[in-house]
Order: C-alpha cells, then structure tokens, then sequence
C-alpha cells in the first residue's frame, strides 16, 4: 500500500489552512484581573459597575449600553477604577460588548472582579 496519496491529501490540507487562517488580533481590550496586592491610593472613589444578562446599573442605577460612556464620563473626575460585577449568567459577548464600550476613555481603569 502506498502512502504517496495520503501524504498529498495531507500537504493539501496544512497549505489551505494556513494559506486562509489569519494569525492578528483584530482588536485588543485592556483588562486588569482583579488581584491580591495593595493599589495605589487614588482621591477619587471607584465607580461599582454590576453586569447581569437584562440590565447593568453603575453604583445602583440602571444605565442603557448604548449611554454609559456618557454616565461613566460624568461620574469620573480624572483617574478614575471601574470595578466591573459579573453574574454567572452574563455571556462573554456581553462582557466583551460592555469592555468596548467603555474602553475609549483613557482615564478609566477597568477591573473585572471574580
């Protein structure tokens, strides 16, 4: 029996996967764990953000997605940590829906807790 045919299929198979795989990151989210360590103090108090699958309320207060931008910007003066609740319920798209959401401002230190 000849494994010619075999090592041909075998050959056409790693060239098409690596020829349409793609090996960059589309985009990157920044994200500290949560962790034991002493933080740096800061003057302002952390913001509580609590993520469930229907609603999310940032320190007791539902918010929309579509406006916490806007409600984390009013709430942070400068520097500002987000501490981030999840439930067991909350997907990982969700997470990731609300991290891009509140990632473009540069003041804000987001902190998932476990």
């Amino acid at each position: 029996m000849s494994l010619t045919s075999l090592i041909d299929v075998i050959f056409l198979l790693l060239l098409f996967f690596m020829l349409t795989s793609t090996f960059t990151r589309f985009s990157e989210i920044q994200l500290a764990a949560a962790g034991a360590g002493a933080a740096a103090p800061t003057d302002t108090p952390p913001i509580f953000l609590r993520l469930d699958m229907e609603r999310i309320t940032v320190n007791a207060e539902s918010v929309d997605l579509a406006e916490i931008q806007d409600v984390l910007s009013a709430r942070a003066e400068g520097p500002t940590d987000v501490l981030i609740s999840t439930t067991t319920e909350v997907t990982s798209q969700r997470l990731v829906d609300l991290l891009v959401a509140i990632g473009s401002d540069p003041d804000l230190t987001v902190t998932v807790l476990e």
